[in-house]
């Protein structure tokens, strides 16, 4: 900037203001403040005109813009001038303090929106129902689950009133449906409790599952970035919770051996070849419903007779492929690459035999479900004195003790050679007669797939 410019002063009019322009032959003019040190107007070329402060900071001329005179009065530019010489007078840089100023408004402006975006988000976060989390909980860990456990969470959570494919009742809601569209902020222990007493009067049964269910879904959330801050402590550890829902009783379903007869009678009869072969198979091996569901043709190793099944302990296990189970399995038709396939599941494989199998059941007169057909293995085991070991590891129980967890290690063979002696035993029982032979199993009675 150049030297400060001296000029007449005079005393500023609302009219002398007015009256004063630019001539024409200069790019700018000057209007200097009798009564206020270095307050003056400048007027340029274009016609406009503004307030302007001019004095010497630290030995340097400094100009600053005060304002347009159409927005400042004179009484307000002057003020503004003596504010600005007693900050000059102080030691001070008024375009320092200018600077300083502006970014300060800009820093509790920015911080202004930081805090209300951090409510918004806050809010959003609070809006969070426990459905919706629960959607992000099971895709998550979907990948880490087996289809049976991934469903389970589904149904569980499910709103229902959709149509059936093979009934015209809608689906029923699941056990945790009346806590959707709680907030989860709001899923208190007294939230849980209140929920447990409505569902023990009707389903404690599957209420206990969804309860655990629920209880591995919260402390999820608690260990997530996004939904931590929403979970106070985890309801589902409510004690009251449990005590309402009550301890689960021991189940004792199971086949006894005078029971055999009615019930391979009443299976082999079945119209469905795939449904019927499955249950035996599920009977003579002991294995879980779905893992058995879910063995593929390349699972099953015929010239070896061997299964190779998808382990929930494990991770996998193979059992010996019996005489009678080899027979029944190669009666099946090859439809696709699952073992017990299926023309209507959209998964190509069984689904749900235990509508049929209950049908079976009441033909036969007897009760039994699924899992006790897996009860039932284990406990006809002991007719033969079968060494508890060997009938674990074939249906995929964790080994029990020293020995077996660290020092047994069975082979195939030796496992084959018991099961082949309860398949036997079983079918004798059953009233089942075969003769196996070296081309392949050869029944002598009945159709083994029905």
């Amino acid at each position: 900037m150049g030297q400060i410019i001296k000029a007449t002063k005079h005393k500023l009019t609302a009219g002398r203001i007015a009256a004063f322009h630019c001539p024409k032959d200069k790019s700018r003019a000057y209007l200097w403040c009798a009564e206020v040190k270095g307050l003056g107007i400048i007027a340029t070329a274009g016609g406009a005109k503004s307030y302007i402060f001019q004095a010497k900071v630290n030995g340097k001329s400094m100009r600053l813009t005060i304002g347009d005179v159409a927005v400042w009065n004179i009484p307000d530019a002057q003020a503004e001038a003596r504010r600005l010489q007693i900050l000059i007078d102080q030691g001070n840089d008024p375009r320092q303090v200018k600077a300083e100023a502006n970014a300060e408004r800009e820093s509790a402006r920015l911080a202004k929106e930081a805090a209300a975006v951090a409510i918004e988000e806050q809010a959003a976060r609070e809006a969070v129902t426990v459905s919706m989390a629960w959607k992000e909980y099971i895709k998550s860990r979907k990948p880490k689950w087996s289809e049976r456990h991934y469903i389970d969470h589904v149904k569980d959570m499910q709103a229902g009133g959709e149509k059936r494919k093979r009934s015209p009742k809608l689906t029923e809601p699941g056990p945790l449906a009346p806590l959707a569209n709680i907030r989860l902020i709001d899923l208190t222990p007294e939230v849980v409790e209140a929920w447990a007493e409505e569902q023990a009067t009707k389903r404690p049964t599957r209420a206990r599952l969804s309860l655990r269910l629920l209880k591995a879904f919260l402390f999820w959330c608690a260990s997530n970035p996004e939904y931590k801050a929403l979970i106070k402590s985890n309801a589902a550890q409510s004690k009251a919770a449990r005590e309402s829902l009550g301890k689960p009783k021991p189940k004792n379903d199971v086949l006894q051996r005078e029971q055999l007869p009615a019930w391979f009678d009443a299976i082999r009869q079945m119209q469905n070849p795939v449904i019927s072969a499955y249950l035996q198979t599920l009977l003579l091996t002991g294995a879980r419903r779905n893992e058995l569901a879910s063995i593929r043709w390349d699972d099953v190793d015929f010239k070896w007779n061997s299964i190779t099944i998808k382990d929930k302990v494990e991770g996998q296990r193979i059992i010996p492929l019996t005489p009678y189970v080899a027979n029944l399995l190669q009666a099946l038709p090859r439809r696709n690459g699952w073992v017990f396939s299926s023309l209507t599941a959209k998964t190509g494989r069984l689904q749900e035999p235990r509508a049929a199998h209950h049908k079976a059941c009441a033909v036969a007169g007897v009760d039994v479900t699924l899992h006790g057909l897996r009860r039932s293995f284990a406990s006809l085991c002991e007719w033969i004195e079968v060494p508890a070991g060997i009938s674990a590891q074939i249906q995929g129980h964790a080994p029990q003790g020293v020995r077996e967890q660290n020092y047994i290690r069975r082979p195939l063979d030796l496992l084959r050679m018991w099961h082949v002696k309860i398949e036997a035993w079983i079918l004798e029982q059953a009233g089942v007669e075969f003769v196996p032979v070296k081309t392949g199993l050869q029944l002598v009675k009945g159709n083994a797939a029905a």
